[in-house]
């Protein structure tokens, strides 16, 4: 990419749209171009193709979906196959019609089998069954990496898709219900510190081991890949580290400050037992992983502070 280039980010107010806005923003690419989705329903086809008729960018970063946590993803099951579905199928076809130059698309770490053989590397992609709680998430991103494929090898196309492991960071999404399992815990840390509450119940058993990366490192790789990466197979990205959920929260817990005690609920189910990106193929062509757990959620918390106080100045 060239710094005039004109390049689009497809969900540039979500968290990973807004880090990868700000990283072409700290390199001194000035030909940004993106729509609220008051202003473009991603869902809408005609709607997007007039937006790229129009547009024309020539780079896209398609980091646009409809998210959410383990709750949400298993609530609203319908609706994450479609939003996802009509958002990366819109995109990636209107992207070919408008002859764009190369295309990112954000997968996720859930389209891995449930039980897939740790670290998980990419070709481990369709070898079992989904962890069945987030199965229409992880389909409509599956299908999103096959769209690319397929566009690649029909049309020439040059589209990559890059699968990074669980986020957080700015920008975070911290509702109660919806949330990924980290803002989640920021939250409800933060919530029982302030109203004095002498414990914090976390879902499960607090063994299943996650990877987690910051937001920021994420952008990071999306423009190196951007740049460096041209290939039709899927590549991870993550920091090639793990920890259990209870040793996350009793981090999370001293970030915040939080007197109380945890309690682990072994009642409420705990999701895939281990999830965890083998970044070996990332790493070898040259990027790797910047900000340590703690010191990211350190700046996640405090961004969470000033948007509480934002909200509270609003009222």
């Amino acid at each position: 990419m060239e710094k005039g280039d004109k390049i689009y980010i497809a969900g540039h107010k979500g968290m990973v749209g807004s880090a990868i806005a700000r990283a072409l923003d700290a390199k001194g690419f000035t030909n940004i171009v993106s729509r609220t989705s008051k202003e473009l329903d991603l869902r809408d086809q005609k709607g997007v193709a007039a937006f790229f008729k129009e547009e024309k960018p020539q780079y896209v970063f398609l980091a646009a979906a409809k998210v959410g946590g383990i709750v949400a993803n298993n609530t609203y099951r319908a609706d994450f196959l479609y939003d996802n579905l009509a958002i990366v199928s819109n995109i990636v076809h209107a992207a070919y019609e408008n002859n764009v130059s190369k295309l990112l698309f954000l997968g996720s770490s859930c389209i891995y089998p449930k039980m897939a053989p740790q670290p998980i590397r990419e070709d481990s992609l369709l070898t079992g069954p989904l962890e069945s709680t987030n199965e229409p998430y992880a389909i409509a991103k599956i299908a999103g990496i096959k769209l690319c494929e397929t566009y690649r090898e029909q049309y020439g196309a040059n589209y990559i898709s890059v699968m990074p492991t669980n986020l957080y960071g700015l920008n975070d999404n911290y509702h109660p219900e919806n949330s990924h399992v980290l803002p989640a815990l920021i939250r409800r840390f933060h919530e029982a510190k302030v109203s004095g509450t002498k414990e914090v119940v976390i879902w499960g058993s607090g063994s299943p081991k996650r990877e987690f990366l910051f937001a920021d490192d994420l952008a990071e790789a999306c423009l190196f890949l951007m740049d460096t990466y041209n290939e039709k197979e899927i590549i991870n990205i993550g920091c090639g580290e793990d920890l259990s959920i209870r040793e996350l929260a009793g981090l999370v817990k001293e970030v915040t400050g939080y007197p109380g005690d945890l309690v682990f609920d072994t009642t409420k189910p705990d999701g895939t037992p281990r999830k965890l990106l083998d970044v070996t193929k990332i790493n070898a062509l040259g990027w790797h992983y910047k900000t340590a757990l703690k010191e990211g959620m350190n700046i996640a918390y405090q961004d969470f502070l000033m948007k509480q106080q934002k909200l509270q100045t609003a009222r």
